[in-house]
């Protein structure tokens, strides 16, 4: 598992007249082992996704849809939005606007998380409505074409499928340093806490640190990035010291050439 893209294993035809449970079983509910489902459902296929979110060091878990719509995308534009409306009252105010608002932590992440729910009930109802069976359970293979199923409560099933596609995408990686996994938290942490952040440190200086870095700061708070080497390896550097300096102008601080220890 903690692969980012979608691969099709053990497709090796109807061995034997072998009869099997399910034409197809995805391991992952996220955006590609949700299309793949229902596409191939609508060819007449018999179909099931397994999906089951293995809480974060910090407890956090989730429903069904992946990063993007529980811990990615989604909540992290919606708390964009947030900071960019603070900002704009702000430059309302100089223009005559009487924006005396406050922003309630709490409030936000509550609004953010019930949409997401709605988001993970219609992801059901889409898989219902299409003949695609969903499992709640954590898939593990047991040979090429069988599987265990192990809910939370550890009951375990077995099943078998001709065809079994991985699209588990990935979480978080929090560096194995000392301490981490009890005082730190991540990305799959972040939109659904309800107790306000506070003064926070990011550690690492690719784009979901600096996008959480900066919704942060916008949201008021103390913000500081931790980077080891240069912003948004990988990516142009005249665009990412173009961002840096935008963010380090708009509060956001950098703390340069550090790693936690």
């Amino acid at each position: 598992q903690g692969m980012s893209v979608c691969k099709l294993l053990c497709n090796r035809g109807n061995q034997a007249g072998m009869v099997y449970d399910y034409d197809l079983f995805v391991i992952g509910g996220g955006s590609g082992g949700l299309a793949a489902s229902k596409r191939a459902a609508g060819y007449g296929k018999k179909v099931a996704v397994a999906d089951f979110v293995k809480p974060s060091p910090a407890g956090t878990t989730w429903g069904l849809g992946g990063t993007c719509v529980n811990v990615g995308c989604i909540p992290k534009k919606l708390m964009h939005t947030s900071a960019l409306i603070g900002e704009a009252q702000a430059d309302a105010h100089g223009l005559g606007w009487d924006t005396q608002a406050s922003h309630d932590w709490h409030k936000m992440v509550s609004s953010v998380n019930n949409y997401i729910k709605s988001l993970n009930w219609g992801q059901k109802t889409d898989l219902k409505s299409k003949n695609v069976t969903y499992i709640n359970k954590f898939a593990s293979f047991v040979d090429d074409h069988t599987l265990k199923l192990t809910d939370k409560d550890g009951n375990e099933e077995q099943v078998t499928a001709e065809t079994i596609l991985i699209a588990t995408g990935g979480r978080p990686n929090l560096g194995g340093y000392e301490g981490a996994e009890e005082c730190c938290i991540s990305s799959d942490d972040i939109f659904w806490q309800k107790k306000a952040p506070g003064k926070t440190l990011v550690v690492g200086a690719a784009y979901i640190s600096l996008e959480c870095a900066g919704f942060l700061t916008g949201l008021g708070f103390d913000v500081t990035v931790m980077v080891r080497s240069i912003l948004l390896r990988g990516f142009d550097q005249e665009i990412a010291d173009k961002i840096g300096a935008f963010m380090e102008k708009s509060g956001t601080k950098f703390a340069r050439g550090l790693v936690p220890s």
